[in-house]
């Protein structure tokens, strides 16, 4: 499936579809930070780079829930103010992709008692992605079944 670069058109197909990412090619994904805090802190989004050149973004929402849209890569979110304070990095404790990415089999979302979203799995050939929502972003990606976790 084609992540839709316009946000209404992400959200109709993600309506009672945890399907939304199935059979794309995840060929990196990078943490925003706000620099101010410097690495040590965890991210404020997590973004999701396809083969396709479109890119899924999630970022924590103030009340610890997961917002899961369209990313804007290269480019920053509009949210990023002032510019110049935020960046994109590399998440040390994920393992680069494999040669072309990793297919997408599978995408879960964890909703609380209300229906929001504060988890979302996406599960890939040889692994999985668990996104979680909080203060910040924390992020762990599982080898297999029983693979050691790597958390960020």
């Amino acid at each position: 499936m084609r992540v839709e670069n316009d946000e209404e058109a992400f959200r109709s197909t993600r309506q009672g579809n945890a399907e939304w990412l199935r059979g794309a090619r995840v060929v990196g994904v990078l943490g925003l930070f706000y620099r101010p805090e410097g690495r040590m802190g965890e991210p404020e989004a997590v973004e999701f780079l396809l083969s396709d050149r479109q890119s899924l973004l999630l970022t924590c929402a103030s009340d610890w829930t997961l917002h899961v849209g369209p990313g804007t890569w290269p480019r920053l979110p509009e949210w990023c103010v002032p510019a110049g304070q935020w960046e994109f990095a590399a998440l040390p404790h994920l393992p680069e992709p494999p040669d072309g990415g990793w297919t997408v089999t599978r995408t879960e979302e964890l909703r609380d008692e209300r229906g929001e979203v504060h988890q979302a799995v996406i599960r890939c050939e040889g692994g999985r992605f668990v996104v979680i929502g909080g203060d910040t972003v924390a992020i762990r990606y599982t080898r297999g079944h029983r693979g050691a976790e790597a958390t960020t």
